[in-house]
């Protein structure tokens, strides 16, 4: 069985991460996209990243997998930094870590057949294998994930659907024997029935140890998916914690504008988002939410202070003054 005798991993941790792009003509102008980020995902633990789109959340996946550096902070795996990884052991990091993102036809070269990617795979961490081993390997992969091999091997991408082609990319993490994936909005283009496919795979997949940071804006599929969820706001967590109480206490202004919005948990939030950009602000130093709070307890604190993550209850964490 894949996953079966892996090693464990005790944590994936990022410690007051912060990521800033540069904008303007010159590059002149700091944009913070992630600020002061903390959190950690243990073995076998699902946890969800929500946020509306430009929150910063694909910015932490991308970082967690080394695809873009941090400006300052620190994230490990096994209390190891990953930014001091290089040569062989980078090479191992991604044995360990690895992500799938939202538009699955873009990971793939149009002109080359899709299963291209498990030669890849082969060439670069398994080239001792021989060819009935692997073939065993993938075929083993394959089914795990839900595709029959015969049906979908030497298959161009756009003779597979999307579905499969995310499933994929799932198989090939597998093969690695991952401890960790990445999954980046990876069923937001895919059509209803497959995205409870793709969703219970996931499900499957935790079940047998393996750890998932799940990215998305969808509400519900936080709330099915995941044991922990973290709202990100302008790239600050503003309320974390068991995925129940966040989603059926939510404290921070910002969550239960977020819950109030969605009367339906099968429905998206896209004309939330589109209103609230409309209100976006310069990034102040004090609470980020600040101009578009309409708490009755909001004050002068919350244009001067941003507050910090305290817990509210057993694991439940808000960053808001009025919890104090």
């Amino acid at each position: 069985m894949l996953l079966a005798g892996r090693s464990m991993v005790r944590m994936l941790k990022l410690e007051k991460v912060s990521k800033n792009y540069r904008t303007g003509t010159f590059g002149g102008k700091l944009l913070p996209a992630v600020v002061d980020v903390s959190f950690n995902i243990g073995d076998g633990e699902v946890v969800s990243l929500i946020g509306e789109s430009g929150s910063g959340k694909s910015t932490i996946g991308k970082m967690i997998l080394r695809l873009l550096n941090i400006n300052s902070g620190k994230i490990t795996l096994d209390d190891i930094d990953i930014s001091t990884l290089k040569g062989a052991k980078l090479k191992n990091y991604y044995r360990d870590v690895q992500g799938v993102f939202q538009d699955p036809f873009s990971s793939y070269n149009p002109i080359f057949k899709a299963d291209r990617i498990f030669t890849i795979i082969r060439q670069e961490f398994f080239p001792d294998v021989k060819d009935s081993e692997w073939r065993e390997k993938v075929d083993n992969a394959l089914r795990a994930v839900g595709l029959n091999p015969d049906q979908v091997l030497n298959k161009f991408p756009h003779q597979l659907s999307g579905g499969q082609l995310q499933r994929f990319l799932i198989a090939r993490a597998l093969l690695l024997d991952i401890k960790l994936l990445i999954a980046d909005e990876i069923i937001s283009m895919l059509d209803a029935s497959t995205r409870v496919d793709v969703l219970n795979l996931l499900v499957e997949l935790k079940s047998r140890g393996l750890s998932i940071l799940f990215i998305t804006h969808d509400l519900s599929l936080g709330y099915y998916i995941s044991e922990r969820a973290i709202i990100l706001y302008r790239g600050c967590i503003v309320e974390m914690g068991a995925t129940e109480k966040i989603y059926f206490n939510p404290v921070h202004p910002y969550t239960q504008m977020l819950m109030s919005s969605v009367p339906r948990l099968d429905k998206k939030w896209e004309r939330v988002e589109m209103e609230l950009k409309a209100k976006q602000t310069e990034l102040t130093g004090g609470c980020v939410y600040y101009e578009r709070c309409k708490s009755p307890y909001k004050c002068e604190k919350c244009a001067l202070e941003r507050p910090r993550l305290r817990e509210f209850e057993p694991e439940h964490f808000v960053a808001c003054h009025f919890i104090e």
